[in-house]
């Protein structure tokens, strides 16, 4: 299936990339945090391992482990700005259940 980034957030990681100056994309991976058991993790990326899986849509490459790639194959990665509020957010059709906050989910 792979990963998929919606217009705003590639343009948003590209604005990102740019300011920075550097980075061949951007890592979107998993780590065990908050009550349902695992929290996305987004950050830069200027080498690409060789465990790496790479995708890439709308010209900007997203890094993937391959363990977090079982938990999130089919991910659309979308920005958006809700009042004040401004971020990345994580269509994940591998989501069973997620907390109040929306900061952990589960598969």
């Amino acid at each position: 299936m792979g990963i998929t980034l919606t217009p705003a957030a590639a343009n948003r990681v590209q604005t990102f990339l740019n300011n920075r100056g550097r980075g061949v994309g951007v890592r979107l991976g998993v780590r065990t945090s908050g009550c349902s058991g695992l929290a996305y993790v987004l950050e830069f990326v200027d080498d690409v391992d060789d465990d790496d899986q790479v995708f890439e849509d709308r010209g900007v490459k997203v890094i993937i482990d391959r363990k977090s790639l079982v938990y999130l194959d089919g991910t659309e990665l979308d920005y958006g700005k809700e009042g004040l509020n401004e971020g990345f957010k994580f269509n994940n059709p591998n989501v069973k259940d997620q907390c109040g906050c929306g900061e952990s989910f589960k598969v």
